[in-house]
């Protein structure tokens, strides 16, 4: 079996309104030009100072010790599973959840621990779904290390975990001993959505990152933040993934570029969401999700067509949109403007009504 992505087919028409999703994203000008400008080293090395910069700025923006600068959110995840856990150790997460669904199995293959998938609408369990499965501490079972919760969550429909519920959630776990880690790949989309700065939503979590391929628009990036201890363990596993890198600070810098830059106008995508939601719900047979964030689900059952159908459909239109649990997502973000919005509304429209 080839694991290699597509290609776009021979003659396929470019893509004029890309709402496959927020990683679609490409750097403007201004973030070009401050790559340009970087300052750089050998981050391997320790000698970067823009990458310096942007692991200082992050830790005091998420209120932890120590941040480190990965080549992807998904290592991200895998680096704190393996600095958190050991082999044969319990991580309990949502159902549905990134570390479950998205990373090719690289925690069985990988980290060496098992997940334990909790169940809960939008994506999100209660502090009573975590105290029901706590483990007796025998030999018996597996001991449980870590609690993980994903915000925004993806497939639960891009939802912000209320702050309560997030502290709850994290209090069971810190009372049973565990360590508590937060996938905050649309982290800020969530703390611009619920007017709650970074360091609140993420106090009670003992490790957090962000990426900054989505919303925020830079080409590479996510940070990992915690103590300085558990940095200084995950460095360890930077190094052993392949994750250290060289002149990163050119790829930092875009990094900086969009917490200056990118951050408040996450509100813009999701007004163009909820302007989306309302297009949709004029179509026959579409049912809608009511947005939180940037990620707008619907289920296109009632028209007759499939996800795959409709996808095809308006690939002849210029537009894309992807498929995921078995609903159409479309996913705004910088790339796409409110006209946009309208002209995606009427080519689905026009793909449903044939």
């Amino acid at each position: 079996m080839v694991h290699a992505p597509a290609r776009p087919p021979a003659g396929a028409p470019p893509v004029r309104i890309n709402l496959y999703s927020d990683t679609q994203t490409r750097p403007g000008p201004a973030m070009k030009e401050a790559m340009m400008r970087a300052e750089v080293g050998d981050e391997q090395h320790g000698d970067d100072p823009t990458v310096h910069a942007l692991c200082d700025r992050m830790a005091e923006l998420m209120g932890k010790e120590a941040a480190i600068y990965l080549p992807s959110g998904t290592m991200c995840n895998v680096i704190a599973i393996l600095t958190h856990c050991g082999k044969g150790d319990e991580v309990i997460a949502h159902e549905t959840s990134h570390i479950l669904h998205s990373e090719g199995g690289t925690h069985a293959a990988l980290t060496g621990v098992q997940i334990l998938p909790l169940k809960g609408e939008r994506g999100q369990f209660s502090a009573d779904d975590v105290r029901a499965v706590i483990r007796p501490k025998t030999r018996y079972a597996p001991p449980q290390r870590l609690l993980e919760v994903e915000q925004t969550a993806n497939i639960g429909g891009g939802t912000v975990w209320p702050l309560a519920q997030l502290n709850a959630v994290a209090d069971v776990a810190h009372e049973q001993g565990w360590s508590t880690h937060m996938d905050g790949a649309r982290l800020m989309n969530a703390c611009v959505a619920a007017g709650i700065a970074p360091r609140e939503m993420v106090a009670q979590y003992d490790s957090v990152w962000l990426d900054f391929t989505k919303g925020l628009g830079a080409p590479l990036g996510a940070v990992l933040c915690g103590t300085d201890a558990f940095i200084g363990q995950a460095w360890r596993w930077k190094q052993r993934l392949g994750g250290s890198m060289r002149q990163a600070g050119i790829c930092a810098a875009a990094c900086l570029y969009a917490l200056d830059h990118n951050v408040e106008r996450l509100a813009e995508d999701h007004a163009n969401a909820r302007a989306l939601a309302r297009g949709l719900r004029q179509i026959e047979g579409v049912v809608v999700e009511e947005p939180d964030t940037n990620l707008v689900f619907f289920d296109i059952r009632g028209t007759g067509l499939t996800v795959e159908a409709l996808q095809a459909r308006l690939a002849l239109q210029g537009v894309a949109v992807s498929g995921l649990g078995g609903r159409v997502r479309a996913c705004t973000h910088l790339d796409v403007s409110a006209p946009m919005i309208e002209e995606a509304v009427a080519a689905i429209r026009e793909a449903v009504g044939r």
